[in-house]
């Protein structure tokens, strides 16, 4: 499945635009990971675009978001792995085990900073995606009041791929300010 058809598929399942916009993040942020460590960057970016198809079929329901994208993308092209760290992406979705793959964490990871980063961009109104810095980021991550949906145990999966989490928002905050003006952030 190339990106076009991907985005199609997408908008066909996901009507909120600010969810777009979180797909558009993941995939920016999922393409930099793989590219930092060596692995498929179409694959990763397919995965981060396409992690929430579902989220408005399940309305986010976490027992079924995850396995449900599974159902709208088998036979559309998709490959099995990147089904299965879309699927993985959501811990407490029924039925599935532990994270095992670095795919698996990578996803986990990039698509919960990408809510984080952009939480953050909206505790600075007046700052653009451009202002924020690493620092703010995970100062924010020790924080009592915590962005809500956006899990730590998943952002800190970034350890398990072995990038530390400084560099892991630095790198998650300069893959978004390549999209900002697509993010409006």
């Amino acid at each position: 499945m190339n990106r076009q058809e991907a985005l199609e598929l997408l908008r066909e399942n996901v009507k909120t635009e600010s969810m777009i916009k979180h797909c558009l993040a993941s995939e920016a942020v999922m393409r930099s990971l793989a590219k930092h460590l060596g692995e498929n960057e179409e694959e990763w970016a397919l995965a981060g675009l396409l992690h929430d198809i579902d989220v408005e079929k399940t309305n986010a329901d976490p027992r079924t978001h995850g396995p449900m994208a599974a159902v709208i993308l088998k036979g559309k092209g998709v490959s099995e792995e990147v089904i299965d760290a879309i699927v993985h992406h959501n811990e407490d979705a029924e039925g599935i085990g532990p994270r095992e793959t670095i795919f698996q964490h990578a996803l986990a990871a990039g698509e919960t900073i990408t809510g984080l980063i952009t939480a953050t961009t909206l505790v600075y109104p007046d700052k653009k995606i451009a202002a924020i810095k690493t620092k703010s980021v995970t100062k924010r991550m020790k924080e009592k009041k915590f962005a809500a949906s956006v899990k730590r145990e998943n952002i800190l999966e970034c350890e398990q791929i072995g990038i530390p989490l400084a560099e892991f928002a630095a790198l998650a905050i300069n893959a978004m300010k390549e999209i900002h003006d697509e993010l409006g952030l």
